[in-house]
């Protein structure tokens, strides 16, 4: 093996920050990229978290109200990437919302009504792991929805976010992109797994047996709710650290909080990874 290949005991001896063993494993060879690529989404991410502090911050002392939706296929790595969102944020000013399928009264209720009861106040951070987005594509897929409900609730979206923005409601719609054979690595590495089995479902697999039926759905509703004021915004990478980081960058980018300048990592997504709906043309 060459010898630039190797981290040395003398290199070891020099080293006293996790920067630094960075810097000397970006000059080695191509064996140290996993444990690199590693390293350097750590520093990252904790640099974006104490910026999503400040943000926090700006957010309670401006009254500002803020959702973040995030969808995307199964096992697309949604919850993965709100755990790091909200890992470091005052919970006092932030709330996670994952529902579980409506109750029988819900069910005869107007769809949007038991969204609206967990919509962000004046100085807080809502963010949804699944959406009223649920009616949008897993509904119709799975047969949980008539045709009928699924064409008013089309109808009635665009109206309901406008309704939202114009009441002063901050809504950043993530749809996670991967790729077919992706999804089901990470099925099998889900079932692999006892402390994550848990998080597979009949419903999981269906996944896969109708990807098809999911894209044809996902395109109708990108469509007729991607919308000037409410836009979809793809992170298309099979890579679950990317699409942690670049979503977090996204977010950072959107809102000018205090001392945004003083940011010690860059706060501008990746173009090639977040993308507006139209400049994703093909899922992969």
């Amino acid at each position: 093996m060459d010898t630039i290949s190797k981290i040395t005991l003398e290199d070891f001896k020099n080293i006293s920050t996790k920067q630094e063993l960075i810097e000397v494993a970006k000059k080695k060879s191509k064996v140290f990229n996993v444990a690199l690529e590693e390293l350097t989404y750590e520093e990252d991410l904790k640099k974006l978290q104490m910026e999503l502090v400040k943000l926090q911050q700006w957010v309670q002392k401006n009254n500002k109200r803020i959702a973040i939706v995030f969808e995307g296929r199964d096992a697309a790595g949604k919850g993965g990437s709100i755990r790091r969102f909200t890992e470091h944020l005052n919970p006092r000013s932030m709330r996670l919302v994952a529902l579980t399928k409506p109750t029988e009264v819900e069910q005869g209720q107007w769809y949007f009504r038991r969204y609206i009861k967990q919509l962000p106040n004046p100085g807080e951070i809502v963010f949804f792991d699944r959406s009223w987005y649920n009616r949008a594509v897993v509904e119709p897929v799975m047969g949980f929805c008539s045709d009928e409900q699924y064409k008013q609730y089309m109808v009635q979206v665009p109206e309901f976010e406008h309704m939202l923005y114009e009441s002063g409601v901050e809504i950043i719609k993530f749809w996670f992109s991967i790729s077919k054979d992706e999804q089901q690595a990470r099925f099998d590495a889900r079932l692999k797994n006892p402390l994550k089995r848990w998080k597979f479902s009949p419903v999981d697999q269906k996944g896969q047996e109708m990807w098809n039926e999911y894209t044809f759905y996902k395109e109708q509703m990108f469509s007729k709710t991607h919308t000037s004021y409410c836009p979809w915004i793809v992170v298309k990478t099979n890579n679950k650290l990317e699409a942690r980081l670049e979503s977090m960058r996204y977010v950072l980018s959107k809102f000018d909080y205090d001392d945004k300048e003083k940011a010690e990592t860059s706060l501008l997504p990746d173009p090639n990874i977040v993308m507006r709906y139209y400049r994703s043309v093909k899922e992969f």
